[in-house]
């Protein structure tokens, strides 16, 4: 494979020309976006698959504000949103406006990476030979992980029924050379998104290798988000399938230190206790490029970041074993990771997350002990044990992941847990709810209090054929 994987930030607009400033003074809608992308060589159409990666780097994506947003829906007991900005505040009101520009922005960045991913698939002609079927792979891995947050977060959950007539979101497949009639795409239902979904993931399994950067989707990337997509619909036996192909594809390692799976820019590495050893896919940030807004509004300004717009409050920290060691450091060491303010920040007593303490780390979107737990979830309630039993994988990430003993038996409440302390604050806890059919608050899993509103920019561009959440 000839893609140059040693800088996917590389400038789009050096060999590509997605459209003309001119055109970016007409409204349009996003799914539809005209595109004039000079796809004439291999060169240039690999120079746009990086460019599709980068529209997913950046901050109104996977730079952040996915997992900023998706964490805010959840309960206001367990985090508390200070800051001062108004759009992540109504996320965290469940009270958002049509015209949030976070929200906006959030879809038109996914449907930008779906464009330019559409554009790939189309010019695969040009692609080399020996290296067609992993362009493909790739096109297809970053379409549908971009479809999957969208429809996660502007539709109703798969778990709420009636999945053929609730709207999911417009299903973009093609690229889009002008505007006409076509162009105007309506809400496909939640089924048809999921169920494109599953085509696109299945398929990059299929055509992706597992070698080069973890900043690009591999064949076990693709597996482990299929893994989320089928945990999603309640399919066990294909959640816990996906989730032991990607554990035993073997390119990855849980690390023994939880904190630097979050702190370090270290990618590639051999290394099990590196952060990349669990990141299966992860965001690259450094000094130079990459958008981290986790850090912006869950950091401290000790650490270069905002004045802390983000609280984790103790109801969640009670859900953690206090246990201490004969020096009085917690023996669960997801817990250990919180902090209490520092420099500006002392005095306050607020606790803050420690994920997102350092401005250059590396954004892991989806780590292999998520693997080991929706494995062990769905094991247990299949009754089957799948590449392990479900106390097997619970122990195994706890012996990972603290410093605390064996559980000798787990039942359904227990392996929940683990997984919500787990991944606290990396932007699942909302979609567990839903797939679950919690509350927040009080508020009903699927209430369209939890979802992102279609942006108004949208509505008024589609020729009348978007309808609002």
């Amino acid at each position: 494979m000839k893609i140059n994987y040693k800088n996917i930030f590389f400038a789009l607009a050096t060999s590509v020309t997605l459209w003309s400033c001119g055109d970016k003074l007409n409204i349009e809608p996003e799914q539809s976006i005209r595109e004039e992308v000079a796809l004439n060589s291999d060169e240039n159409v690999k120079r746009a698959l990086s460019g599709a990666y980068n529209e997913l780097s950046e901050e109104y994506f996977y730079g952040g504000v996915v997992q900023l947003l998706s964490e805010l829906l959840t309960s206001t007991s367990e985090i508390r949103w200070e800051g001062t900005f108004s759009q992540p505040r109504e996320v965290y009101n469940k009270n958002m406006l049509a015209t949030n520009s976070f929200v906006t922005n959030l879809w038109l960045q996914g449907y930008d990476a779906i464009n330019i991913a559409n554009n790939v698939l189309g010019a695969l002609t040009i692609v080399n030979e020996e290296d067609r079927d992993v362009v493909e792979g790739q096109a297809l891995f970053v379409r549908g992980i971009a479809h999957f947050e969208l429809v996660r977060l502007f539709a109703k959950p798969y778990s709420s029924g009636s999945i053929s007539s609730n709207p999911g979101v417009p299903l973009k497949l093609t690229a889009t050379r002008e505007i006409d009639e076509e162009s105007y795409l309506p809400r496909a239902s939640v089924e048809e998104v999921y169920t494109q979904i599953i085509n696109d993931l299945t398929t990059a399994e299929s055509l992706l290798e597992n070698s080069g950067e973890f900043a690009y989707g591999q064949k076990t990337a693709a597996a482990a988000i299929l893994s989320r997509v089928y945990l999603q619909m309640e399919n066990y036996a294909e959640a816990r399938d996906a989730a032991n192909r990607a554990i035993d594809y073997g390119r990855f390692a849980v690390g023994s230190s939880y904190a630097r799976t979050f702190n370090s820019g270290k990618i590639n590495s051999t290394d099990p206790d590196a952060v990349s050893s669990d990141g299966i896919f992860q965001m690259p940030v450094s000094a130079q490029d990459g958008a981290n807004v986790m850090h912006t509004y869950w950091s401290i300004t000790a650490y270069g970041a905002r004045a802390g717009d983000v609280v984790v409050l103790p109801a969640h920290l009670a859900l953690y074993d206090q246990s201490v060691d004969a020096g009085g450091a917690y023996l669960d060491h997801r817990l250990a990771l919180f902090y209490r303010g520092e420099g500006n920040d002392i005095g306050t007593g607020d606790w803050r997350s420690g994920k997102w303490k350092f401005l250059n780390s590396n954004l892991s979107i989806v780590r292999l002990s998520e693997m080991y737990l929706t494995r062990a979830e769905c094991n247990f309630r299949l009754g089957t044990s799948v590449g392990a039993t479900a106390l097997a994988d619970i122990n195994y990430i706890r012996e990972r992941h603290t410093a605390l003993p064996n559980l000798t038996t787990v039942d359904l409440n227990r392996i929940l847990l683990e997984r919500r302390l787990e991944l606290a604050h990396e932007g699942q806890g909302i979609h567990d709810i839903k797939r679950l059919k919690g509350s927040v608050d009080g508020t009903a899993y699927d209430d369209r209090s939890l979802l992102l509103p279609i942006p108004q920019r949208e509505i008024d561009a589609s020729n009348g054929v978007l309808v609002q959440n």
